[in-house]
């Protein structure tokens, strides 16, 4: 049965903080099958990335999309923390198309995971989470023909990939620029859910290139995401298989291919903890209740002791 709400409260000293309002939208045999709160819309970012990699597949010759295996379809779709494993995945892949970093168009930052990060005298393209998925993007330019700048929402590449998102959600969707410089789409959460019910149902039917995708990222999470991130933690405590995704500003996205399911959870406050927290109770009131620590429950001060918590509250 839905639900008409779901917040999450963080409590310093058993003292309420901070009040995070979460929605959700289970897409399940060709409708919303179940819901909390508001079908808020949101930018999809990060939580788009599979399907911008099936984009890109499409436009590679079908000899080397054949050659890819788990590892290189999963860094297609990460948000990965820029460790070691990750930015020499990339390069691999790069070389591999004949391709110069220096080609990428999404930037550089420092890696997300810290211990790496201090060790990075200077940012590549390499560390940005998104370059395996700009490097997929890149190669199917450089195989089409097309202008290797393929950042503008005209470009080609981009105009296929909103037309793929918006075949998928069975909506219209706006489009910004995301924080890696190419399009990222807006839409309703249940059209994010519909569109993550077509990778679940195209993992169970175990056929065509989001099968590939969505079974990459399920059988290699730590590629397409990194040490201690919740995309990592969910497939691992997962008590069936899951591929899932984050998208920045609290957007959490996952298909469950057993039950054709596709999952949108939203934090109407963007904040990743209480995303955390929210997805935990939403998968465990649908019967998948994660195992193991969940570690974003506690509010820790600078010394990381323990100093509050982070509960989810139904109504």
């Amino acid at each position: 049965m839905s639900r008409a709400s779901l917040n999450v409260t963080q409590l310093r000293g058993g003292l309420p903080e901070t009040r995070h309002p979460i929605s959700a939208r289970l897409w399940q045999d060709g409708r919303v099958a179940w819901q909390v709160g508001e079908d808020v819309e949101s930018f999809w970012r990060s939580a788009s990335k599979p399907f911008q990699l099936a984009n890109s597949l499409a436009h590679l010759p079908a000899e080397v999309v054949a050659r890819l295996d788990d590892i290189d379809l999963s860094m297609g779709a990460a948000s990965h923390n820029g460790e070691p494993g990750h930015t020499e995945r990339v390069a691999a892949l790069l070389q591999g198309f004949g391709l110069a970093v220096e080609c990428l168009q999404c930037g550089a930052h420092l890696p997300s995971h810290e211990a790496t990060a201090r060790t990075v005298a200077v940012a590549s393209p390499l560390h940005n989470n998104c370059s395996g998925k700009h490097t997929f993007m890149l190669a199917a330019c450089q195989a089409r023909g097309w202008d290797l700048d393929y950042r503008p929402l005209a470009h080609p590449l981009q105009a296929a990939n909103h037309a793929l998102i918006d075949e998928l959600a069975g909506v219209h969707h706006g489009a910004a620029v995301d924080g890696c410089s190419i399009p990222t789409f807006f839409g309703p959460l249940s059209a994010q859910a519909r569109a993550w019910g077509a990778l679940a149902g195209a993992m169970a039917d175990g056929e065509g290139t989001l099968a590939r995708i969505g079974w990459a990222m399920q059988r290699q999470p730590w590629y397409m995401s990194g040490t201690s991130r919740l995309d990592l933690a969910v497939v691992e405590q997962a008590p069936e298989p899951m591929a899932c995704k984050i998208g920045a500003e609290g957007l959490f996205c996952i298909a469950v291919p057993g039950r054709r399911m596709g999952l949108a959870v939203k934090a109407h406050t963007g904040s990743t903890e209480a995303l955390a927290v929210g997805v935990r109770a939403v998968l465990e009131e649908l019967g998948l209740p994660l195992g193991g620590e969940w570690h974003w429950s506690r509010v820790r001060n600078v010394r990381k002791a323990t100093v509050g918590e982070r509960v989810a509250s139904w109504a």
